[in-house]
């Protein structure tokens, strides 16, 4: 496992830190989503590396960038990140999920500094980070807004009309990160509600839309440094990546590694990266 002092500069070294983190907390809580978070985590990564201009030293600043992790229930990647970089006590990951310790199961704002918005409730991230664009381009405040997301929650339709207006207001201060692995919930995306043609359905509402490799840190971070308008990255991502055995797998949507998953896993990490 990567050793380092907060902050990590290299989104890599985030990256594997906290996939381990990840796996540790879903297997000592009996959470599920392990395998969200793994397709995630380097995006999360990239962003609080550098690619965003967010930190535990600039959170009161009128001109931070604002990062909303619409996927709630990736939680244990955005907790694992917001800790390894220093936004609360690493000590706080060890109690994920537990009755009155203040990391629950999906994404919660309240007393978790570096979170801005309670998520799981999927489609409202969107929305809501349309609303901070808007008034800063309104207002004149530098910074921007990124909404990562997931793609099943490309079917609701908040995500279709926040995009209409965010193209009618000209929000080039908008970005959303689509993490495209591919399955949602009981089944693959494809055969729940086609998303494909995807990124031309972006474009058709106005959008600059690019796919990247999901799991590329310099590509996604040249994406990301990249805009003029509204912009989505659709980020090809691995569900599970890392671990073989999540990997595009159906079953890691919910089901909590054991013991013996966390040794083969970190194994795993330990050969790959």
């Amino acid at each position: 496992m990567t050793k380092s002092s907060a902050p990590f500069t290299k989104a890599a070294d985030l990256a594997l830190a906290a996939r381990h983190e990840i796996i540790s907390m879903t297997s000592a809580a009996k959470a599920s989503h392990v395998a969200s978070a793994l397709s995630v985590v380097d995006i999360l990564s990239v962003l609080y590396s550098g690619a965003a201009n967010i930190s535990p030293n600039n959170l009161d600043a009128a001109d931070r960038d604002i990062v909303i992790l619409s996927k709630g229930h990736s939680a244990s990647a955005l907790y694992s990140v917001l800790a390894l970089q220093g936004f609360f006590p690493h000590e706080w990951l060890a109690k994920y999920c537990e009755n009155d310790a203040p990391l629950g199961g999906h994404v919660t704002f309240k007393g978790v500094p570096g979170v801005e918005l309670s998520t799981g409730s999927l489609g409202h991230g969107l929305p809501y980070g349309l609303g901070i664009a808007m008034s800063r381009k309104k207002s004149g405040a530098k910074g921007r807004v990124f909404v990562v997301m997931s793609d099943g929650e490309c079917d609701e339709g908040t995500t279709w009309e926040s995009a209409m207006i965010a193209n009618h207001h000209e929000l080039d201060n908008l970005v959303v990160i689509v993490d495209r692995n591919k399955i949602q919930s009981l089944t693959f995306t494809e055969d729940t509600l086609k998303l494909e043609p995807f990124a031309d359905k972006w474009v058709a509402f106005g959008w600059q839309a690019e796919t990247v490799p999901g799991h590329d840190y310099e590509l996604l971070a040249k994406s990301i440094s990249m805009q003029s308008g509204p912009k989505c990255i659709i980020a090809d991502t691995t569900k599970g990546k890392g671990v073989n055995f999540m990997e595009n797998s159906v079953l890691w949507h919910y089901r909590p590694p054991t013991p013996d998953d966390v040794t083969k896993a970190f194994e795993q990490l330990s050969e790959n990266y």
